[in-house]
């Protein structure tokens, strides 16, 4: 059988549906719905006894990730915002692939929050061997005076500050040979002025990956991002406007947006001993959209 697939036609392509929904989005309600793996992802016991903590893991890239990394052997604490038909279905795949997963709500651009979903994944699996910090605020304006000043420290409070305390936490009880991946974007090295607080929270997030990779691995750790184009997440119809969303990712050389489900092996691969020798580095996955 001829298992070639056409990258440009093996998932839909514009126009999206245009329906908005209420930040930060669910995934049922995405039209089209979002693939995360569910039926094509096979795990080879890659990632077997480990422990992860990924954050936005309700839904997105973070579901996708959370699914992959099960079926590869992880564990896994999913961190989320108040999503709970979302996490709970995360949770189901993660059950499913036969691993252990738990469920860890709460706004984690809170100090406190950070400190709690930490300290719990660490007691209900002994330790984390995996940090995956993916959670992401997100809105959209056209005009820079519009932008609310709020509006702006949450997008660093979530994005940016929620990595640097969960790093903090989860970092000291780290073995050699842990992790820690961060989702950075295409907004990291080619911002859109449309998202100028998000953008900007991912460029702090590709400089803190490389800094912190000298650092942590001085105890063993390797620390790397990922940096995806246009990905179809609840994010999209709930934080851009109408005529982005139908047309999101055409502007690509494939001529759609990515799906989490081609975004999670990254991780993957990243979180495996073959990547024993990467560290400090961001890997695109922009739809050929530039070279990271």
């Amino acid at each position: 059988m001829n298992s070639l697939i056409d990258p440009r036609t093996i998932y839909p392509t514009p126009p999206y549906s245009d329906k908005k929904q209420e930040p930060p989005g669910t995934d049922e309600k995405m039209d089209p719905l979002a693939d995360h793996g569910e039926d094509s992802y096979v795990g080879h016991d890659r990632l077997k006894g480990r422990k992860a903590l990924i954050t936005g893991a309700d839904s997105g890239i973070g579901r996708a990730v959370a699914l992959a990394f099960a079926r590869e052997g992880a564990d896994v604490a999913i961190s989320y915002l108040s999503e709970d038909a979302d996490a709970e279905e995360t949770l189901r795949l993660v059950t499913e692939a036969g691993a252990r997963g738990i469920l860890l709500p709460g706004d984690i651009g809170k100090k406190e929050v950070c400190e709690d979903v930490a300290q719990e994944a660490i007691k209900t699996f002994g330790s984390i061997d995996i940090l995956v910090n993916n959670a992401a605020y997100q809105r959209s304006y056209s005009k820079f005076t519009d932008i609310p000043d709020d509006e702006f420290e949450e997008a660093f409070r979530v994005n940016v500050f929620a990595m640097f305390r969960l790093c903090q936490a989860i970092l000291p009880q780290m073995p050699p040979g842990s992790l820690i991946i961060n989702t950075a974007s295409i907004q990291s090295f080619d911002p859109g002025p449309e998202l100028l607080p998000y953008a900007a929270t991912k460029a702090a997030i590709a400089s803190l990956n490389s800094s912190l990779a000298g650092l942590a691995m001085e105890q063993g750790v390797r620390v790397n991002a990922v940096a995806p184009g246009p990905v179809w997440t609840p994010l999209i119809p709930a934080t851009l406007k109408a005529e982005k969303v139908k047309n999101f990712g055409a502007n690509t050389i494939f001529e759609r947006a990515a799906q989490p489900a081609e975004i999670a092996p990254l991780f993957v691969f990243l979180a495996s001993k073959e990547a024993s020798y990467v560290s400090g580095e961001t890997y695109g996955a922009t739809g050929g959209r530039m070279p990271i």
